[in-house]
């Protein structure tokens, strides 16, 4: 299926492990596509979510209070007098940067794989069902943005439909950007 993937969607399938990293999740799932989406201001997804709402700081927002991230536990433990950047700096400073980022630790050169959730799976391979709705014969990532709003178990729909946004002004905006 990913050979068929334009060079924006591999983009935005590789942005969404960023965001999941940079989230401190141990996953990717549709919350993080969806960010990678929104991160590619110049791209058409961004364009029309951004246009109906919706833009990567409340988006960030969002996830954060929904999955919770770093900053949720920082600020839980910091009324308990425990300043959890002063424990990351101490066991990055004894372990090597990046220690708590990795289970089992950090080892050179090996980059750590974060695993797609069942949602993220599904949300993909209805992008390509998107695709083939449409009679193209690729992939791009207004597709990929097809298939989140169709996986409406994933948390980017709750996301989106938070946000004030419906799935189907989504699609409406987003399928003739795809012609």
């Amino acid at each position: 299926m990913f050979e068929r993937f334009t060079a924006a969607a591999r983009e935005s399938v590789t942005g969404a492990q960023a965001q999941a990293r940079e989230l401190h999740h141990a996953y990717i799932g549709t919350e993080h596509l969806l960010l990678s989406l929104l991160a590619a201001r110049d791209r058409p997804p961004a364009r029309v979510l951004n246009e109906l709402g919706l833009d990567h700081a409340g988006a960030v927002a969002a996830v954060r209070r929904l999955a919770g991230s770093d900053d949720l536990d920082a600020a839980a433990l910091g009324t308990i007098g425990i300043d959890l950047a002063a424990v990351r700096e101490k066991v990055e400073a004894t372990f090597g940067p990046g220690a708590l980022d990795r289970p089992g630790g950090r080892r050179k050169g090996f980059a750590r794989h974060i695993p797609f959730t069942p949602a993220a799976k599904k949300a993909l391979e209805l992008s390509l069902r998107e695709a083939i709705r449409l009679k193209h014969n690729h992939i791009a990532d207004g597709h990929i943005m097809l298939g989140l709003i169709r996986e409406d178990d994933g948390m980017a729909m709750r996301i989106i439909t938070e946000a004030g946004i419906s799935g189907e002004t989504l699609r409406d905006r987003m399928t003739p950007l795809l012609m």
